[in-house]
């Protein structure tokens, strides 16, 4: 799991049929310094976010599916929640 930001959306022409009522999104992970870091990645979407918010990613395929409550979808990477408010701190 990682918390990232959501910097865009993405569309496809064909979707395959067991993503039929997710998005795609672009994130990017946020470090603990609450900064963008690393690489842009692509995950499904079925809780509402879009661009600006931040997110709590699930990296995994078992845990992916489970979410998205569709045990044949093929993916890997997906939104688990969007997150209201981080505190950093002691």
């Amino acid at each position: 799991m990682f918390v990232a930001k959501v910097i865009g959306n993405v569309w496809a022409t064909r979707k395959h049929g067991g993503l039929k009522n997710a998005t795609m999104l672009l994130v990017r992970p946020l470090g603990a310094d609450g900064k963008l870091t690393g690489e842009a990645q692509l995950v499904i979407d079925n809780q509402g976010a879009g661009p600006g918010d931040t997110v709590l990613i699930v990296d995994e395929g078992g845990s992916a599916r489970k979410i998205l409550k569709n045990s044949k979808a093929p993916v890997r990477t997906v939104v688990a929640g969007i997150v209201d408010k981080v505190h950093l701190g002691e």
